[in-house]
């Protein structure tokens, strides 16, 4: 039975889109790690400490340690699921690892709970990213080339869309809540995040299929997905458009994410912004999103991938400067950092959604597409941890974020050089 643009299987794949995101808003992005901020200081504004690390600190290593897992993990059990032909096992249990570990953020109600709030965001972030490597190798399974940078943007869109919808419940019910009770409810919207998550994730999880493959199961699995996983390096490593796409998507996944996480940072620390200020500018990153998304799969369709990969990647490179170049003395500097964060939203959720749909389009015929897809995941997933990093590093030894973001600027210029010769092929 071929599967591909059946519209029920398609609404399935954008349903976990519009299940997921709301961790990517809502916990990694505005109200969680303000909460955590919140948590982790004393009433004379001194830092409590976790094991002799500051809270900034401690939060930082607790998403490196997530990205390593995701990074160690996903190439094997995405081989694993190819060999076995069971990915959709795999997307239920990080759905529900990370949609459970969610809600028990509901219970992080003093500084002693540091611990469990860190573990909790290092499990609720693997739930995240792991899930992605299996939800992104349905792609190019239930969609034909022609639609799939339609499809990919839709999933993109939608998912901007709910997060949004719930980070502004959720925002309501902390701002008209009594100041004795914002607390409380700040962490009720934690358990509707995870709630959200699970629940959406049901259609997909439900719809989506599960082919099995007439392979036979290895007695030694775990040997014979690493030898799976060589096999797939090796014949990746015959595409050349596929290897040049990926050191180019590294480059530019790198900054991107890099500077999605950091935005608020960079606001509060370089322009001074008030936290309900941070959380309008996400706000306004997420809706530009939905229309960055729309935009550049149009606009794929007018002039190819390949040059609206490098069109978006140029106005990152104009964005990084401009957050170089700011002034903080300048009376007009926060309507800057706005139309800054508006033309983040608009190429951050563009390139997302065409790098999926791109990378998809580039594979081979094959039934390994979860192997694939882990390949990406890992660059990018590594490329996000070295990107961290860096801004790390370049903020401790400038004393500021505005190096950061030129160095960023600079990852951008690489990616843009790289991805001048790739092209649209399968070989």
């Amino acid at each position: 039975m071929n599967t591909k643009d059946n519209p029920k299987l398609i609404r399935a794949w954008i349903s976990y889109d519009w299940a997921n995101s709301v961790h990517s808003l809502v916990i990694a992005s505005a109200i969680f790690p303000v909460y955590y901020t919140l948590m982790t200081y004393d009433t004379n504004d001194q830092p409590i400490k976790f094991l002799g690390l500051l809270p900034e600190s401690a939060f930082n290593f607790s998403l490196a340690i997530a990205f390593f897992f995701v990074i160690v993990l996903s190439p094997v059990l995405s081989s694993i699921a190819d060999l076995i032909g069971n990915k959709i096992k795999f997307l239920r249990f990080f759905c529900y690892l990370g949609s459970f570990s969610c809600i028990g953020m509901f219970f992080f109600t003093s500084s002693d709970l540091v611990w469990l709030a860190l573990l909790l965001n290092i499990t609720a972030s693997i739930g995240f990213w792991g899930s992605l490597v299996f939800y992104n190798a349905y792609l190019p399974e239930i969609v034909s080339d022609e639609k799939m940078d339609k499809v990919s943007a839709q999933g993109y869109m939608f998912g901007y869309i709910g997060s949004v919808i719930l980070l502004t419940i959720c925002l309501a019910m902390i701002q008209f809540a009594p100041e004795e009770q914002q607390a409380m409810f700040t962490r009720i919207s934690f358990l509707l995040t995870g709630i959200w998550w699970l629940g959406f994730g049901q259609i997909a999880l439900s719809k989506l299929p599960n082919h099995k493959y007439d392979r036979e199961i290895p007695k030694d699995i775990i040997k014979s997905s690493f030898r799976n996983l060589k096999h797939t390096f090796k014949d990746l490593n015959q595409y050349k458009n596929i290897r040049v796409f990926l050191a180019g998507f590294f480059f530019y996944s790198l900054a991107m994410q890099t500077i999605f996480l950091m935005a608020a940072m960079f606001g509060s620390s370089e322009i001074g912004m008030e936290s309900s200020e941070l959380i309008m500018t996400i706000l306004l990153i997420q809706i530009e999103a939905v229309l960055g998304a729309w935009f550049f799969s149009f606009l794929s369709g007018k002039i190819g991938n390949k040059k609206t990969l490098l069109i978006g990647i140029f106005i990152w490179i104009i964005t990084c400067i401009i957050g170089y170049l700011i002034n903080k003395n300048d009376p007009n500097v926060k309507t800057q950092f706005y139309v800054m964060a508006a033309m983040v939203g608009l190429v951050m959720g563009g390139l997302q959604a065409l790098s999926r749909s791109t990378y998809a389009k580039l594979l081979p015929e094959t039934k390994d597409t979860t192997t694939y897809f882990s390949f990406y995941d890992v660059f990018e997933k590594f490329a996000l941890f070295l990107g961290l990093v860096i801004y790390g590093l370049l903020i401790e030894y400038s004393g500021g974020m505005k190096a950061s973001a030129l160095a960023m600027g600079v990852s951008f210029a690489i990616s843009f050089v790289i991805l001048l010769f790739y092209k649209m092929e399968k070989k």
